[in-house]
């Protein structure tokens, strides 16, 4: 059993003291940002406050300028902010050809005012409007700490984007020996950190074809709650290249691709290590395949007239070719499933992270330190789950314990109500498959189901359970919806009228409603299949549909030509339909008597779409989930904010999907305009005042509060790493107060993941003799009074048979096949003990002399609450899991009113 694990984490090294820079900044100034903050009005017939769309600028002077390291924020918006970082000052001539061209572009070649602008760039620096300022020197610190009230070190806000580009570049300088093969890597910036990926790219050869890929690092800079030092996170992965695009061009909403094209300026001294990103998507007016705006490419062929750039029509037509090269220049398209299938697996194992990881410390030396490697905290890893296997004399009865357990908790959930289940089936064999399934899945007698007059139609009646479930073809009901190609009404709307247009379809075929419980078991096609025309999956429609209808709905996908994969979905449908009904409860912890034995859980998620959210509709809701283990009768229930009591989960889900769409504006739908920040304000307001009023309802018994940092943050700013203080909770812009103030017997854990953007770090488990693998447990650093633990799980079993050792970066030898095995990795879950009743927390609240609580205890039982004898390893604690899927629920529609 491993006893420590190893994040792929580094922090400024005390012992090196600052990591300084002599750096050239240079600031757009007042005059320029204001002419061209006028000039863009002017072409837009906008007035007021403006933004410069800087974003191509600067993906532009990174690939080609010389010397530059980085771009800093919000240059668009003021003029006095550094926008340039450079490590030497870029030549006038060619930083005003840079900025002639991208203005011209902005304003349209139309414009009169475009031979004016480049006349004053390139021309006639002295102009007092249109000249660039001048270069300033600055020694930069690249580790500049500053310290929160709480204990937590953040590093200067411009160090977020100057030192991943820094620590990129410092890597790009070196190659990476592997197995005899030397990788050198490129530094793309993806507005989502830095990334380098290796270049060339690799080749496996499979099934007759030579498919691309290469090593992708992402270097992104984080905090950790009450660490004295910050933290630089550099994830390891594969970058696969798509060179047969099985997929219409309409069908290209937005693809990414990498530009490697030689830099016009000769003196460049990072000349080689950057890539440009691109983004490649198809335009419904035009009726083409088109450089997005914010491409780099765009621009380059006015700068560098001698080379002819990559028609998008070509490079989707011929995307090996170009990857491989044409006419000195290269171009990747990014791998995505929409464009078909790929040989190469994701991911890398253990032992090949541990050997990059290796390589990155020694590049970092000695500005950065490895961050220290977090020891086991408990032995108690798992709650009191069934056994995972038996003796081979003994009979294996876990599946039936399984049943048992499942019934008794849908017993609990419907609480004498009858049941009733609609299978709407498109084929016969998943319709077979499902009814085949549900006597195992609940433990009913053999033979016990009775028809109910028709053939289509079964009924139980078991241990108070009164169950009926009736099938029926779905005919045009799992159809895809018809959107209105009606161009000049906005898409979010004639994606609503669609979905109203399929409710009612839903409700002529529904019958009358009943008080009865009601589930709708529902087979549609996979998304995949509704690519070709955007919107028309219909399964958010067929959700309100039923839910306006009083019914809950479950989906199961067509069925592919593997039988047993049919059953096990079948089973796996069932236990999804019985989770939204409330009927599932977390196992027994293991922790000890340090956990009070009458404690309820509780766990708050916002849920927050844009316009690119299900219903095209931006809304945002908190959900609110309480549960009570034990045997009292609606163990999971959900704060239904209209009428200000908790309800059954079910109630909830029905009550999130019929809330009208004014409602949902009431708790904060998203209706801002760019730069205001009142009505930002306002509704962070308004959502803190319901997180207040969910704790004031939670007083009643020892709780434990579970949030998601990185989701909760977005509404209530006070979790913020850097506004956080041990056992204090900060709403709006009052004082901390004593979390004991919102419940005497109140603890506080907040967890965080990736949030898709590095917040926590890749991991390996690594012994004493240096072998490495993975490992489950709850995982520490040894400081004093230490509040932040990390959770790991187990592999499922679908990903056990992939070798820890496997090296798929240079396919020879034993691993030849390497590059074709998909090396699954159990993510890491931060922890955060934020509010216990620590010693100095009873103090405070004058219960002197009471046991204080144990942090680890705590952060253990988060831990083990990711468990459960149904499901592998969860990625949050079951409560935060159940109010998050609460969210499929939240379908608001637009109305032509609000285009209004």
């Amino acid at each position: 059993m491993y006893q420590t694990i190893r994040t792929v984490a580094y922090e400024p090294d005390p012992a090196h003291g600052a990591w300084q820079e002599s750096l050239q900044v240079l600031r757009l100034g007042d005059d320029l940002h204001a002419e061209l903050v006028r000039r863009q009005q002017q072409a837009c017939g906008e007035e007021g406050p403006v933004r410069l769309p800087v974003y191509r600028l600067n993906s532009l002077l990174r690939a080609t300028a010389p010397g530059v390291l980085a771009t800093g924020r919000n240059a668009g918006v003021d003029g006095q902010l550094p926008w340039l970082y450079a490590r030497e000052a870029v030549p006038q001539e060619l930083l005003t050809a840079v900025l002639g061209t991208w203005a011209a572009g902005l304003l349209g070649s139309d414009d009169a005012d475009d031979e004016e602008l480049e006349d004053g760039l390139l021309s006639d620096p002295g102009a007092a409007a249109l000249s660039l300022p001048s270069w300033e020197a600055e020694c930069v610190d690249l580790t500049e700490t500053v310290t929160s009230a709480g204990g937590t070190a953040e590093p200067l806000q411009r160090l977020y984007n100057l030192l991943p580009e820094a620590i990129a570049l410092r890597l790009a300088g070196s190659p990476y020996r592997t197995r005899g093969t030397l990788l050198h890597f490129r530094v793309v910036n993806s507005g989502n950190g830095v990334e380098l990926v290796s270049w060339p790219p690799q080749q496996y050869e499979r099934r007759g074809r030579t498919w691309h890929y290469s090593a992708c690092l992402t270097v992104r800079v984080q905090t950790v709650p009450f660490a004295p030092r910050f933290r630089v996170h550099v994830a390891t992965g594969v970058r696969r290249w798509a060179t047969r695009l099985e997929v219409a061009p309409r069908a290209l909403n937005g693809a990414t691709v990498l530009l490697d094209a030689p830099l016009p300026w000769p003196q460049n001294q990072d000349r080689g290590y950057r890539i440009a990103e691109n983004t490649l998507g198809f335009d419904r007016q035009a009726k083409q395949l088109v450089w997005r705006r914010r491409s780099a490419v765009l621009l380059l062929p006015e700068l560098d007239i001698i080379r002819k750039y990559p028609e998008p029509a070509e490079l989707f037509e011929s995307p090996e070719k170009w990857l491989l090269g044409q006419r000195g220049l290269a171009a990747g398209i990014v791998y995505h499933p929409v464009l078909g299938p790929h040989e190469v697996g994701p991911g890398l194992m253990p032992q090949e992270r541990s050997e990059l990881d290796a390589w990155v410390e020694e590049r970092l030396r000695p500005v950065l330190r490895r961050a220290a490697d977090l020891t086991r905290v408990t032995r108690r890893n798992t709650p009191s789950l069934l056994p995972r296997s038996v003796k081979a004399t003994e009979p294996d009865t876990r599946e039936a314990r399984k049943a048992m357990l499942r019934r008794a908790a849908l017993t609990r959930a419907l609480d004498g109500r009858p049941l009733n289940v609609e299978i709407v089936w498109q084929t016969p064999q998943t319709r077979d498959a499902l009814l085949a399934a549900l006597p195992d899945v609940i433990g009913l007698p053999p033979g016990s189901g009775s028809g109910g007059g028709t053939d289509d139609s079964r009924q139980w009646q078991v241990d108070g359970i009164q169950l009926r479930v009736r099938t029926r073809p779905a005919e045009g009901l799992a159809g895809a919806l018809p959107i209105s190609g009606n161009r000049k009404r906005r898409r979010a709307v004639r994606l609503a009228e669609a979905i109203t247009d399929r409710c009612a379809l839903v409700a002529e075929s529904a019958g009358p409603t009943s008080a009865d419980v009601g589930v709708v078991i529902a087979e549609i096609a996979e998304k995949d299949r509704f690519a070709a025309a955007p919107d028309s999956d219909p399964k958010h429609a067929l959700r309100l549909a039923w839910a306006r209808q009083g019914r809950l709905v479950q989906f199961v996908n067509l069925p592919h030509d593997d039988p047993a994969g049919l059953e096990h979905r079948a089973k796996w449908t069932w236990q999804d339909a019985f989770r939204q009904l409330g009927a599932v409860s977390p196992p027994a912890h293991r922790v000890g008597a340090g956990i009070p034995g009458n404690l309820q859980y509780a766990a708050l998620w916002l849920v927050r779409y844009t316009r690119k959210g299900p219903t095209r509709c931006p809304v945002r809701r908190i959900v609110a989930v309480r549960m009570r283990p034990g045997n009292e009768a609606g163990v999971v229930e959900g704060w239904d904010a209209e009428r200000a009591e908790w309800v059954p989960y079910p109630q909830l889900l029905l009550a999130l999907a019929n809330a009208s769409h004014q409602a949902g504006e009431q708790i904060g739908t998203i209706d801002r305009v760019c730069g205001d920040q009142s009505a930002e304000r306002q509704w962070q307001a308004e959502a803190e005042r319901q997180i207040r009023a969910v704790l004031f309802q939670l007083r009643d018994r020892p709780t434990l509060l579970l949030a998601s940092a990185g989701n909760l943050r977005q509404c209530w700013p006070g979790l913020r790493n850097g506004a956080l203080t041990r056992d204090m909770l900060r709403f709006g812009t009052g004082p901390d107060q004593r979390t004991t103030v919102y419940g005497s017997d109140l603890r506080v854990v907040l967890v965080r993941d990736s949030n898709g953007r590095g917040e926590v770090a890749d991991w390996y488990a690594r012994d004493s003799c240096g072998k490495v693998g993975f490992a489950e447990g709850v995982w520490a650093s040894d400081v004093p009074d230490n509040r932040v633990f990390a959770s790991t799980a187990s592999r499922p079993h679908t990903a056990a048979g992939v070798s820890k050792r496997l090296m798929k970066l240079v396919p020879t030898g034993e691993w030849r096949t390497a590059p074709g095995k998909t090396a699954w990795n159990p993510a890491l879950l931060e922890m955060t003990v934020l509010g216990c009743l620590s010693e100095k927390a009873l103090a405070g609240s004058g219960r002197v002399g009471g046991t204080a609580d144990n942090p680890a205890e705590w952060a253990t039982l988060t831990h083990q609450l990711r468990y459960h004898d149904d499901y592998p390893p969860l990625a949050h604690p079951l409560p935060l899991h159940l109010a998050r899927l609460a969210g499929e629920y939240v379908l608001p529609l637009a109305t032509d009113k609000e285009a209004a």
